[in-house]
């Protein structure tokens, strides 16, 4: 292991056990609640080959992120971004770092800190993962309000209706941050309260960098659209691992449910989403009749193929690490 790799790991530790220790206290919570041998009666009874289409979606789904981040990277110009090559293999390992960090907050932190090695500055780097995030929640939002015009119902829940309402105010929130002046003029004016010049400085630049997108309708558009069939290719992962379980439940279920339970399993409290994902798969199938145990195998199987679509940034990260340091572009950030 390099000197690099081995102060990675030291730093991450903490934060890594305590989201440890929050994952097996939520699934061993849900476990505590359900029978483990009809769970694992599931699992041996499953269709392999409805599973491995699934796992097939999850490599469709891996390389639909990457082209979603490159487009809203295309808005730095071709003189400085980097090669096609060094921003796969950035990607790649970023997914690999955030299986052990909370949701993919981790591995968006490391993706934006490696860009800056490469030429990219601070501010630009870090609205690059930001808007890929954005894009991410709002094309979540758009299909979790149109699944609840299937399941009226949920729309009576409260949880399930204040998790829709606090992210469509996050979304207000970032596109006045992007379209109007006066909105940015405020941010400029909250970024100067804070407590240190360089803080300052990169909250000043951070919001410049963010409303750049502005002049780059087009790719917003494009890159809202490819998170949106990003959106769709998970449901129907989550799809044919059901029916790989034989779990008796329609494609239009999967279509209202799934947004609203990974809005919750990006909640960055554990690793993976492991617990958050097990507790929200089988609070919101059952609300449609799905056993407790099958919501569970569901969700184990679907968190596994997610860890799985993770590996290859792993074997790229131990063969050859991270990809060699240039000269930043903006050396103060």
């Amino acid at each position: 292991m390099s000197e690099e790799q081995a102060t990675l790991t030291r730093r991450f530790h903490p934060e890594i056990l305590l989201r440890l220790i929050v994952a097996v206290g939520l699934t061993s919570f849900v476990l505590w609640q359900t029978n483990l041998t009809n769970i694992l009666h599931h699992f041996s009874n499953a269709d392999i080959k409805l599973i491995g289409v699934a796992a097939l979606l999850t490599v469709a789904d891996r390389i639909l992120m990457a082209y979603r981040w490159l487009g809203l990277l295309s808005s730095l110009g071709r003189a400085l971004r980097p090669p096609f090559h060094i921003l796969m293999r950035i990607f790649f390992i970023s997914t690999f770092v955030g299986t052990f960090l909370p949701a993919s907050v981790g591995g968006e932190a490391f993706r934006a800190f490696s860009l800056t090695r490469h030429r990219v500055s601070g501010p630009d780097a870090i609205a690059s993962v930001f808007m890929d995030r954005m894009m991410g929640v709002l094309s979540i939002l758009i299909l979790g309000g149109g699944g609840l015009l299937l399941a009226r119902d949920l729309v009576r829940d409260p949880l399930v209706l204040s998790g829709l309402v606090i992210t469509a105010c996050g979304c207000v929130v970032v596109a006045l941050l992007i379209f109007n002046e006066q909105a940015a003029a405020w941010a400029h004016h909250l970024s100067s309260c804070l407590p240190f010049k360089k803080l300052k400085q990169i909250g000043s630049k951070l919001i410049d960098a963010i409303q750049r997108y502005a002049m780059h309708r087009s790719t917003l558009f494009y890159v809202l659209i490819c998170s949106i069939v990003v959106q769709i290719v998970r449901i129907l992962i989550a799809y044919f691992i059901g029916k790989g379980l034989h779990i008796d439940a329609s494609l239009h279920v999967y279509f209202t449910l799934m947004p609203l339970i990974v809005l919750i399993t990006l909640l960055p409290v554990t690793v993976s989403g492991i617990g958050t994902s097990q507790a929200a798969f089988v609070w919101f199938f059952g609300r449609v009749g799905v056993t407790a145990e099958e919501a569970f195998a569901l969700s184990v199987i679907f968190v596994g193929l997610s860890i799985l679509g993770n590996i290859p940034g792993g074997i790229l990260y131990t063969i050859k690490g991270l990809p060699k340091a240039e000269s930043a572009r903006d050396p103060d950030i």
